[in-house]
C-alpha cells in the first residue's frame, strides 16, 4: 500500500511539473527574442510594428535598441502610411499594426497625426475612418475594402487603446464569423479566425457591445471551435505559421492552453527546427511561447522592465552555393487559365525567389515582379499579368500540387519538383 501512495505521489508530481525542466524552453525563448532583435539590424528594410510589438510583449528587453526601432517606427514607417493616406490607399492593417506597436511601448496615441487633404488629425482618428470605409465596403459588396484579417486588426486595435468600436463595425465581423467568411482562396484562414477572436474579445471584454450579448458570444464560440478543430495530430492548430496567433486567441478567449500542451510544443520544436526563420513569423509565435496576446498592450505599463537581453556578436556565416543542381518546372496559369511551363536547374538550397530569378535570365520567355510585404517579397507580376489585392486575385504558390506555406523569399529548393504559379481569386 505504501509503495502504491508513493507511486501515486510521483505520478502527480511529474504531471505537475513544468515541461521546461531543464531551462531549455527559457533558453529557446531568449534565443528568438535575440533573433528579433538581430532582425532589426536590417536598415534597407521598412520596420516592422509587428516586430516591436513581439519585443514589447516580451519578458526581456534591450531597451535601447528597442527604442531605437521606435524611433524608426515614428519616422520611416509614419511616412510609409502617410504616403499611403495621400494616395488614398487602404492601410488598415499597417496603420492598426502601427498603433499597437507604439502603445505596447506605452506611447501616447494622440500625439501621432497624419495630414490628409490639409487637415491634421490623430492615427486613432484615422483608423477609426478606415473602418468605417471598411464597414461601408462589406455593405454593398459584402467584403471588406481590404480582407477580413486587416478588418479584425482593426478593431482589435481600437479597442485595446481605450477607443468604443462602432456597434455596426463589430457585428459586420460578428456576422461575417457567423457565416464562415474568413477565408483565403478556397481555404479556411486560421490567422484570420485567430486575429477576429482577439478583436471581438476586447469587445466583449470592453462592454461597448449593445448591439446583441448573445451573437457576441456565438461568434466568439465558433472561432474558438473553429480553431480546436483545426488543431492537427501533431499539435500545430492550421500550420506551423498560424499556430502562434492560433494559440494567442485561444488563451485571450480563456482557453487553458498549458505550457506542456501539444500546441506549445509545437511551437517550441518548429523553433528549435529553425521554421521560424522569418522575423514575422517569429514576432507572432513569441508571444504565444510567453502566454501572452496582443490583448496584454491594453495593460502594458512599461514600468520595471526587465533590460539583461544582450546580443552577442556574430561571425558571419558566408554559405556557398551548392554544386549540386536540382531541377525546378515552373508552370504559370493565367486568369484566362492559359498555362505556360519552363524549366530551369538551380543550386540545390536556393530560395524560390532565386530560382526565379535564374528563370527569367535565362529568356526563355519568363518574367516576374515582386512587391514587399512585412512577411517578405511577394509576386505581384508575372509574365506581365498582374495580380492585384484591388481586383481580389493573388499569384497561389504550390510544390507538387501542395500549397506552399511560405514566402518566395523563404521557400527553400531542395529536390527536383514542379512549381506552380496560379493567378487565383479571393
Amino acid at each position: 500500500m505504501l509503495l502504491l501512495v508513493i507511486i501515486t505521489g510521483l505520478v502527480a508530481f511529474a504531471s505537475c511539473r513544468p515541461c521546461d525542466v531543464d531551462g531549455s524552453n527559457l533558453e529557446l525563448i531568449l534565443s528568438l527574442n535575440k533573433n528579433l532583435l538581430r532582425s532589426l539590424e536590417s536598415p534597407e528594410e521598412l520596420p516592422n510594428p509587428s516586430v516591436h510589438l513581439a519585443l514589447r510583449l516580451s519578458h526581456h528587453h534591450n531597451l535601447a535598441k528597442e527604442t531605437e526601432h521606435l524611433n524608426r517606427l515614428k519616422t520611416e514607417l509614419h511616412d510609409n502610411i502617410q504616403t499611403s493616406l495621400t494616395n488614398g490607399q487602404a492601410v488598415t492593417g499597417l496603420m492598426a499594426l502601427y498603433g499597437l506597436a507604439l502603445k505596447s511601448s506605452c506611447y501616447d496615441l494622440n500625439t501621432i497625426t497624419f495630414d490628409v487633404n490639409d487637415k491634421k488629425e490623430t492615427l486613432l482618428t484615422h483608423l477609426k475612418k478606415q473602418m468605417e470605409q471598411e464597414k461601408e465596403h462589406i455593405a454593398f459588396s459584402h467584403r471588406p475594402l481590404t480582407n477580413y484579417y486587416q478588418y479584425s486588426l482593426g478593431v482589435l486595435a481600437l479597442c485595446v487603446s481605450g477607443i468604443r468600436v462602432n456597434n455596426h463595425v463589430s457585428h459586420k465581423l460578428i456576422k461575417a464569423a457567423e457565416n464562415e467568411q474568413f477565408k483565403h482562396g478556397e481555404t479556411e484562414s486560421i490567422d484570420t479566425y485567430a486575429m477576429a477572436g482577439m478583436a471581438l474579445q476586447c469587445v466583449k471584454d470592453s462592454g461597448s457591445y449593445a448591439h446583441n450579448a448573445a451573437e457576441l458570444d456565438t461568434a466568439l464560440n465558433k472561432i474558438k471551435q473553429k480553431l480546436l478543430a483545426s488543431r492537427r495530430s501533431d499539435g500545430h492548430i492550421g500550420n506551423e505559421f498560424s499556430t502562434g496567433l492560433a494559440v494567442q486567441a485561444l488563451l485571450a478567449m480563456g482557453s487553458d492552453v498549458g505550457e506542456c500542451s501539444a500546441s506549445m510544443e509545437a511551437m517550441r520544436t518548429a523553433a528549435r527546427s529553425n521554421v521560424y526563420h522569418n522575423p514575422m513569423a517569429i514576432s507572432q509565435t513569441l508571444p504565444a511561447l510567453q502566454r501572452k496576446t496582443y490583448l496584454s498592450v491594453k495593460t502594458q505599463n512599461c514600468l520595471n522592465e526587465d533590460d539583461t537581453l544582450v546580443l552577442e556578436p556574430v561571425t558571419p556565416v558566408v554559405v556557398l552555393p551548392s554544386e549540386t543542381k536540382v531541377n525546378v518546372m515552373v508552370e504559370v496559369v493565367t486568369a484566362s487559365g492559359a498555362a505556360a511551363a519552363y524549366s530551369v536547374d538551380v543550386p540545390k538550397g536556393s530560395s524560390l525567389l532565386e530560382a526565379l530569378e535564374l528563370l527569367e535570365r535565362k529568356n526563355v520567355g519568363f518574367t516576374f515582379q515582386k512587391e514587399s510585404s512585412l512577411w517578405g517579397p511577394f509576386l505581384s507580376a508575372v509574365n506581365g499579368e498582374q495580380a492585384r489585392q484591388s481586383d481580389r486575385r493573388y499569384w497561389h504558390l504550390s510544390s507538387d500540387d501542395t500549397a506552399l506555406t511560405e514566402g518566395i523569399g523563404d521557400f527553400k529548393i531542395n529536390a527536383a519538383q514542379r512549381i506552380t504559379i496560379k493567378n487565383t481569386s479571393y
